[in-house]
């Protein structure tokens, strides 16, 4: 307010008040000028002053509303829904290092009731040079969540929402227009860790960590992607194979090299490769907790028993997993040994594995088709069929068993099953040609029925583990496919392939069968994992006269994916209930 005086000094007054005023543009000028420059000293010092003000101000807000004092970087607030448990932000320097170069990170930290610290959506594409190699992209020492993730002073620290460019441009295709899930991404900050899912959830000594993907776009890229739901179902109501890989540096369960018992084609690491963030990846269901598996009490529960994998070398890729699982929980390993004394399984006929103390045996029928392979006598002399109304001569291996993990499917794309041209025989009939899928079908019929007849559900648990994807790129297996140099899983669910038409086969015959069959649907999680393969790393890749061999991207390295596949297995087992295997949540 302004007092006007009385009197003849008034006019005075007024002429000089006149002359000296300032103006309100200059006033703002002048006052913002003084705010910015408290605020940069206050950031920059070690004990900064205006802190209780900002806080004083700001608790009219939360991380879901923008709070009254807006700071002068480039920093958006990630939508906690309605959690208010976030106190006020505190601004901080975060250096971040990225390979060999570090970078200053000017982030928002939050800090929770409980301690914790939360780094906000630094948008970091203005600020930091693009990277120049792939290291960044794909496999570097360390990727823009891990470096902040590595917190060696034991602070409690998630970092989140890292931007790191516009992700805005569509999926990449490869050259023939198709979405290409295995091409590395054009965009070095899609392929550093574009997640299908909005949250990636890392474990580091023994804690888990929950931390949305660098990618903050992904939503954009994926009409797939979603945030885990909160955990609010039990074992009883999950479905185990509705989920998302998430990152776990307490993986693997068992040492690589530590198992004598891996096939040479799928112990990758003696083969010489090097890298091993693909054995620290854990399959984890949406809304439920799955438990950890446990090797103790798998033998346990099986106590007396027998467990038989029954298909093709994908069942043994499995088989060869949960024998080194097992080991590996026992302590006098002596007590751990394949019946014949054998250590090469690659030749089909059966193989078991006994584990003395606790009176159990995990074993292996190598039976590809499931079916009966056969020959039948032409016109032209003799040539080899597929009985597909008869089961495989090595029933009487398996029928018996406490657990049976049935599986068949590779063997139906090789050039004479995928073809069916005088191949498949019912009775003394060879059909001159059958088209694959039914032919498939017509087999599983076969093994349903046999199942039903000779399988009682009341000793036997069946379990069906359905079809592992391969990732070969440039061609099949025997033509150049190829898989090599790939590190990182796939992250984007727009780049997975369709729901293979073998197990919507599979589906139809299950829900016509007397006998309860557990269902391992591992095609989607399998789907996402190109890292994994063998890839080059096997035996007879190169030859002594260089000559190159096939790539393999059907199996998976040990310790790997199928580690994974056996802790679903346990889970179902436990979800089942049955037995010795009964669980409460």
């Amino acid at each position: 307010m302004v007092t006007f005086f009385a009197g003849a000094d008034s006019d005075q007054w007024l002429s000089s008040f006149k002359r000296k005023a300032v103006s309100p543009f200059s006033l703002t000028v002048l006052l913002s000028f003084i705010v910015v420059s408290a605020v940069l000293v206050n950031v920059s010092s070690k004990t900064p002053f205006l802190d209780p003000l900002f806080q004083r101000l700001n608790s009219f807000g939360s991380l879901s509303n923008p709070p009254l004092l807006h700071w002068p970087f480039s920093v958006s607030y990630t939508d906690f829904g309605n959690d208010t448990t976030f106190g006020s932000p505190n601004v901080s320097g975060i250096v971040q290092t990225i390979g060999n170069r570090s970078t200053e990170l000017n982030r928002t930290v939050a800090t929770s009731s409980d301690g914790k610290k939360v780094f906000h959506n630094a948008h970091v594409g203005d600020v930091v040079d693009e990277p120049q190699d792939a290291s960044f992209a794909s496999n570097g020492s360390e990727s823009a969540q891990d470096s902040i993730f590595a917190n060696a002073s034991g602070n409690n620290t998630e970092p989140v929402d890292a931007h790191l460019g516009d992700l805005n441009e569509a999926a990449p295709k490869s050259s023939d227009g198709q979405k290409n899930g295995f091409d590395k991404p054009q965009d070095p900050s899609f392929a550093n860790n574009g997640s299908g899912s909005d949250l990636i959830t890392v474990i580091a000594n023994g804690n888990e960590k929950k931390t949305a993907s660098t990618d903050a776009h992904l939503d954009e890229l994926t009409s797939s992607s979603k945030a885990p739901a909160a955990v609010t179902k039990s074992l009883k109501d999950c479905d185990l194979f509705d989920g998302r890989w998430v990152k776990d540096e307490t993986l693997p369960y068992y040492p690589p090299l530590s198992c004598p018992y891996i096939d040479k084609d799928f112990d990758c690491h003696l083969n010489g490769r090097r890298d091993n963030d693909f054995e620290k990846w854990r399959w984890q269901p949406h809304g439920c907790e799955i438990p950890r598996f446990n090797a103790t009490d798998f033998l346990e529960r099986l106590r007396g028993q027998k467990l038989v994998f029954v298909g093709d070398s994908l069942n043994r890729n499995m088989w060869e997993s949960l024998v080194c699982l097992l080991r590996h929980g026992v302590e006098d390993k002596s007590q751990v040994y394949e019946i014949s004394g054998r250590h090469d399984f690659k030749k089909k006929g059966f193989y078991a594995f006994r584990y003395e103390d606790y009176n159990c045996s995990i074993d292996f029928v190598s039976s590809p088709f499931l079916v009966k392979e056969s020959s039948f006598q032409g016109k032209n002399g003799s040539f080899e069929t597929l009985r597909l109304d008869l089961m495989d001569d090595t029933t009487h291996m398996y029928h018996d068993a406490d657990v049976l993990v049935f599986n068949t499917g590779h063997w139906w794309t090789h050039e004479k099953t995928s073809q069916g041209e005088d191949y498949y025989q019912e009775g003394n009939h060879v059909y001159p040609r059958l088209k694959v899928l039914e032919a498939f079908k017509k087999a599983l019929t076969t093994w349903a029925r046999w199942v039903d007849t000779n399988i009682k559900s009341s000793h036997t648990q069946v379990i069906f583990r359905g079809f592992s994807v391969t990732h070969f790129r440039g061609g099949p297996w025997n033509s150049g496919g190829q898989c090599h140099q790939e590190t990182e899983p796939i992250y984007n669910d727009t780049f997975l392939a369709k729901y293979p038409s073998k197990m919507k086969v599979l589906e139809y015959v299950l829900k016509d069968m007397q006998t309860p069959v557990s269902y391992l649907n591992i095609s989607k999680l399998t789907d996402y994992r190109k890292d994994a393969h063998p890839s080059i790393y096997r035996p007879d890749y190169q030859s002594a006269q260089n000559e190159i061999h096939a790539q393999d991207c059907s199996h998976w390295c040990l310790p790997g994916v199928p580690d994974s596949w056996n802790e679903l297995l346990y889970a179902a087992l436990l979800k089942t209930g049955r037995g010795t295997w009964t669980w409460k949540d």
